[in-house]
């Protein structure tokens, strides 16, 4: 699946020229003059891949790196740069970045790194979807339920899981038979996977 492509770079000639090259090859790219005019638009965004200008007035390609991770967005991100040096480019490698290409651009290397960028960005949106999932699925059930499943997570047998709570081996292996039902699955390792996912944090 192809994601959405970002292009920040305050230089008019290079955001012209990559956005037309880019779309060539079927890509959909929204160019942004500076890092302010994609911040404004950032909540109405589709995830997708960023083109970051690592030097640009008043806010770098680096320091929106730091503001997109404190917002908790994790897009792939390639950074360009016709001054890059070392330094620079391991902070961005730091904050992210899957690639770092030095300007004049390579059109192939470019293209690569953004399906690089498209491949990863498709992972991380599967995972959490999944983890979505499972946390909907876990919501179904009731809170004593909920125990069980919580002490099948942790490892324990149902004759364990009723002494601990005061239940009767037939009344858990009746809550077990529920979970089961709701969650799709009755195997162990299956349970504590979802379990793991439906309480990681969104």
């Amino acid at each position: 699946m192809t994601h959405p492509v970002y292009l920040v770079d305050d230089d008019e000639a290079v955001r012209d020229a990559l956005t037309l090259l880019l779309s060539t090859v079927g890509l959909d790219v929204a160019p942004f003059a500076d890092p302010q005019a994609f911040l404004a638009r950032l909540d109405g965004l589709a995830p997708g891949c960023l083109i970051l200008d690592i030097r640009m007035p008043l806010i770098s390609g680096l320091k929106l790196q730091e503001k997109l991770i404190e917002r908790n967005i994790d897009w792939p991100t390639v950074v360009i740069s016709g001054h890059g040096d070392i330094e620079a480019c391991r902070q961005a490698f730091r904050n992210g970045a899957v690639d770092f290409l030095s300007k004049p651009i390579d059109e192939q290397d470019l293209i690569d790194a953004i399906q690089k960028g498209n491949e990863i960005l498709e992972r991380r949106l599967l995972a959490e979807a999944e983890k979505a999932e499972a946390r909907s699925l876990l919501q179904s059930l009731t809170p004593r339920e909920g125990q069980v499943l919580d002490r099948i997570a942790e490892g324990f047998t149902s004759k364990q899981i009723a002494e601990g709570l005061g239940l009767s081996p037939r009344t858990i292996e009746s809550h077990r038979a529920a979970i089961g039902a709701k969650l799709g699955t009755t195997s162990q390792a299956e349970l504590t996977r979802l379990w793991l996912e439906g309480r990681d944090s969104p």
